[in-house]
């Protein structure tokens, strides 16, 4: 490993890791924010509060590192432009293209470490930060598993195969139990909407009742077009209950995936989220190579500051044109590793392009 490239590193990375806790201290502010209007629900406290906003900032961690590698860079590469280090660079044999061959490497580097990160730790503290949220807000407890959402509502086991954006429940299983937990009925409902004060409205219930001292005894079955149900679970609960499609690691959301295509429901929002995070190692490279065209400049030549804002509002920019190709993609149903490929193809060419007319700007001038 050379010492070029060792210097180039920690100048990279302390940048990039500067501007990540900026970020983050900013996005934990207005989570905070968000949290104190929860506070004295149940015992959510403000330590409980504090808690739940630290271990939701991996999270936050996995989604704004792109941008904050293609600002870390920025800023390192311009500093080093701006002290004529990169000059003494160039004059010693350092062209644009080793440049951007040292910077890829230290962009392997960094997805590497966000990777696992996003796979392993990230998952793990959002849903620990769930279950502490909901277990001192309410009495619900809830978990996500393949065969659909599970809740314990007091005496009630609830199981619900999909919730859709406005939080309406699909296909949903009641399982109602007595004092000593034997089955007292099971309700079958197509869909689920709510209305108001803790009460759902069900269509196409199939409720089956069970008369006896146990599940072993006679049963009655009735079917409604529509029937109340009176839960604990609001909307609100549910959208912090559920997992996601951004915060799933890769295994779980190829798993999830097949689920929903052997029930013949629509998975592209999921594909969506699977083809960013495959493509998200991919994202921060070419996020740093987009930051070096517009980071060198000479402080004779002026303007060295508007090309940093320049370079700042493209990535970020092409950052949030990402994301906004990704909602389009699920509004249109479109090829999701399509979707997902293209713009880093696109943003890759035009990194490339700015390279070639910074290295060779003479050929371009007759």
């Amino acid at each position: 490993m050379s010492i070029l490239f060792r210097y180039l590193a920690k100048e990279i990375a302390l940048a990039t890791a500067f501007l990540l806790l900026a970020l983050l201290a900013l996005f934990a502010l207005f989570d905070l924010i968000r949290e104190l209007g929860a506070l004295g629900k149940g015992g959510y406290g403000l330590m409980t509060a504090f808690a739940y906003v630290l271990l939701s900032q991996p999270s936050h961690v996995v989604v704004i590192f792109p941008v904050a590698a293609l600002l870390g860079t920025l800023f390192a590469v311009s500093r080093l432009s701006m002290q004529s280090e990169l000059t003494v660079m160039r004059a010693s044999g350092l062209s644009l293209a080793r440049l951007a061959l040292l910077a890829s490497l230290i962009g392997v580097l960094f997805s590497a470490i966000i990777f696992v990160f996003g796979e392993v730790v990230a998952p793990a503290a959002e849903e620990v930060a769930k279950r502490m949220r909901v277990s001192a807000t309410t009495n619900v407890v809830a978990r996500q598993f393949r065969s659909g959402f599970w809740v314990k509502d007091d005496r009630s086991f609830v199981n619900i195969q999909n919730v859709t954006p406005d939080t309406e429940l699909m296909n949903l299983r009641i399982f109602e139990f007595d004092a000593a937990y034997r089955l007292k009925s099971i309700r079958l409902a197509e869909r689920g909407q709510y209305e108001e004060k803790n009460r759902w409205r069900l269509t196409n219930v199939e409720h089956t009742i069970f008369d006896g001292p146990d599940s072993t005894g006679f049963a009655r079955i009735s079917k409604l077009p529509s029937a109340t149900w009176v839960s604990a679970m609001t909307p609100d609960l549910l959208s912090v209950l559920r997992v996601k499609p951004e915060e799933m690691s890769i295994v779980n959301l190829n798993a999830y995936i097949q689920h929903l295509r052997e029930n013949k429901q629509n998975s592209t929002r999921y594909e969506v989220a699977l083809w960013h995070k495959v493509f998200q190692p991919i994202g921060v490279i070419v996020m740093m190579l987009l930051a070096i065209p517009f980071a060198i400049q000479s402080n004779r030549a002026g303007g060295v500051g508007a090309m940093l804002v320049l370079g700042t509002m493209v990535g970020i920019g092409a950052y949030f044109l990402n994301q906004m190709i990704g909602h389009l993609t699920v509004l249109n149903d479109w090829p999701p590793s399509l979707t997902a490929s293209l713009p880093l193809v696109t943003f890759l060419a035009v990194a490339g392009t700015l390279l070639f007319l910074k290295e060779y700007p003479r050929r371009f001038l007759h």
